[in-house]
């Protein structure tokens, strides 16, 4: 439903910014994609991998500048 005082066509100022960005810079989406890959794309946690390597971690002393 379009409201009768919507104008046809309007972008705002941060929109064409974005635009002009990406048609002066093509190659930025694929960049973003590559750099969100890097950081959230992971493999699958191996869970008995991480269970062993829990179990081989060696417990720290409760105070741990003390020498005797």
């Amino acid at each position: 439903m379009k409201l009768s005082k919507q104008k046809q066509g309007y972008q705002s100022e941060l929109t064409e910014f974005l635009s002009g960005l990406k048609a002066s810079n093509p190659q930025l989406e694929a960049e973003q994609r590559a750099g969100r890959a890097r950081l959230w794309d992971k493999p699958a946690v191996d869970l008995d991998t991480q269970e062993r390597l829990r179990m081989a971690r060696v417990s720290q002393k409760p105070y741990v500048y003390q020498n005797s």
